[in-house]
């Protein structure tokens, strides 16, 4: 019998459990894809066509909401107490035996080290149970790969990954094979999103009160005025396509405290102009991620590293859920003759499904697949692909102006 690895008895698995199904059809390969690098607990069942044949996913955004931000420790916890049931619920959908899996499949960089280290020990616990292989995953490879699942992608495309973890753009050139072109020198969009929504004491307003930071902008956006605050926008006169956030969120804070005092409120209370400081950070942050986006392409299209016939920018990460950020960058695609591709709002934030798919992926190309009975160790900071930003900034492309103001 097999208890749960981590965290007491919550189910068991039978080592060589049997099941009708070995006397029926031959199924296609399958992989359990198991995610923890951050504060979700997620875990899916995939077969080598993309089906989801079951999933399941434990969200502690309540729990980090509560406590104003993850605490490393705490998500750790709350990993370990989940891990078990969210697999066994992945698998009871999928009607699938840990013994019909072909692999199993996790993430174990970049991310918390505490996160990965629960969701690695589980997986390593697991594949030597039942005897599998393992196949480790870089977390944004995971995140660039996910549309393929959907669409009919060729390589080589243009990502745009933005998260609250991480904003960057690369080509995906094959499944491991990724250039970097730009990244985050500070802080991702996502986490300067939430930290402005925090400075806004937007858990106080009463249609915010459940919504992560971001969510909770863009929702008071769309009755805000973008132009009542002027934010500058970052990095205007460096021509790469680095980012940069943490500027723009002083410069936020900076105009709240100012309001604040304005209109002698305290601590906790909320501004009369809140939805429009909201409107005007999502612009501001929207058109920085447009135009290094915007130069990307250029640069791309210089050298020639994406294809004459419908060239692709996909868009992956919890931001990307931003419906105007979308449309910002829609403006771009279009104005640069790029196909513009997203995966839906519950695949942009991290889930068990992307590191499956990964998984199948790698499978089908026989990549990166280790014996059940190797050592793995996870590693919170990993770099994507091999980093050609030094290039692209002594190219120096200045992006032509784009009208990028659209309708909240």
């Amino acid at each position: 019998m097999f208890p749960c690895v981590l965290n007491g008895p919550v189910r068991c698995w039978m080592k060589h459990s049997t099941s009708i199904r070995a006397f029926t059809a031959v199924r296609p390969r399958l992989v359990l894809g198991i995610e923890t690098s951050c504060d979700e607990t997620g875990a899916a069942v995939l077969d080598e066509t993309g089906i989801i044949l079951g999933e399941s996913l434990h969200s502690q955004k309540q729990t980090h909401l509560d406590t104003g931000g993850i605490i490393p420790p705490v998500a750790q916890r709350l990993h370990r107490e989940n891990i078990c049931r969210v697999v066994q619920e992945a698998l009871d959908r999928s009607g699938i035996e840990p013994n019909e899996l072909t692999a199993v499949a996790t993430t174990v960089k970049p991310g918390l080290s505490l996160s990965l280290g629960i969701g690695l020990d589980f997986s390593l616990k697991f594949v030597r149970l039942h005897e599998k292989p393992f196949i480790p995953i870089h977390h944004m490879e995971a995140h660039a790969l996910t549309v393929r699942m959907l669409h009919p992608v060729d390589f080589p495309f243009l990502v745009l990954l933005v998260s609250g973890g991480h904003t960057l753009l690369a080509l995906a050139k094959g499944i491991d094979e990724f250039l970097l072109l730009g990244q985050t020198l500070d802080t991702a969009a996502g986490d300067a999103l939430d930290k402005i929504a925090r400075s806004l004491s937007l858990r106080n307003h009463p249609e915010c009160s459940t919504l992560s930071g971001g969510q909770a902008i863009e929702l008071l956006a769309k009755e805000g005025n973008q132009l009542a605050f002027h934010f500058k926008t970052p990095m205007g006169q460096m021509y790469d396509c680095n980012f940069s956030f943490a500027g723009l969120r002083n410069q936020v804070t900076m105009a709240i405290k100012k309001k604040e005092r304005e209109e002698g409120l305290e601590t906790g209370q909320l501004l009369s102009c809140v939805k429009d400081i909201a409107a005007a950070s999502q612009y501001t942050v929207a058109s920085h991620i447009a135009k290094r986006t915007h130069r990307a392409i250029l640069f791309c299209k210089s050298k020639g590293l994406l294809p004459q016939h419908n060239p692709t920018l996909v868009v992956s990460g919890g931001v990307a859920s931003n419906e105007y950020i979308r449309q910002t960058l829609k403006i771009v695609t279009d104005a640069t003759g790029l196909h513009l591709l997203c995966p839906p709002p519950k695949l942009c934030t991290d889930n068990g499904v992307m590191i499956a798919w990964n998984g199948i992926e790698r499978l089908k190309q026989g990549k990166g697949i280790m014996s059940h009975t190797e050592e793995v160790k996870y590693e919170p900071k990993a770099p994507l692909g091999l980093d050609i930003t030094s290039e692209v900034k002594d190219a120096a492309i200045k992006v032509p102006p784009l009208k990028l103001r659209i309708n909240s």
